[in-house]
């Protein structure tokens, strides 16, 4: 286990604990529904957070990929971690693209996804590939 893996991990817990509280239904840290979906989704009008499911599959997508730096023997584990990056340096990417801005303006999402979401998904993308093509 590496310092590089640990603390990829540890980015990654936090949004992976939050997905799992909002598929239960929990609106944390922002407890108006409303004002959460506009801050976490950013969609047009969007004034409810999307259902258990998709935040169920999101917080399992994000769970598996804190653990796969640790999973030594997982078949197809360096392709993986490898699709992992492009999708995370994308997801980065696009919070500076207007045709992202124009599918996602609603505020503060547009603001925190160019400070926070954005930044934060580079730097994982950042540190997946840097851990995948040195193995620290």
């Amino acid at each position: 286990m590496t310092w590089l893996a640990i603390l990829i991990s540890i980015l990654l817990f936090v949004p992976a604990a939050l997905h799992l509280l909002w598929a239960i239904g929990a609106w944390v840290p922002i407890r108006d529904e409303a004002a959460l979906a506009r801050a976490t989704v950013g969609a047009p009008g969007i004034t409810r957070m999307p259902g258990p499911i998709p935040c169920a599959l999101v917080f399992v997508a994000l769970s598996f990929a804190a653990a796969l730096p640790h999973l030594t023997s997982f078949p197809l584990r360096t392709p993986l971690l490898v699709a992992i990056a492009t999708v995370l340096g994308l997801r980065g990417l696009a919070a500076y693209l207007a045709a992202w801005r124009k599918l996602v303006p609603e505020e503060p999402f547009a603001t925190l996804d160019q400070r926070l979401y954005g930044p934060l998904c580079l730097v994982l993308g950042a540190s997946f590939l840097l851990f995948t093509l040195t193995g620290t």
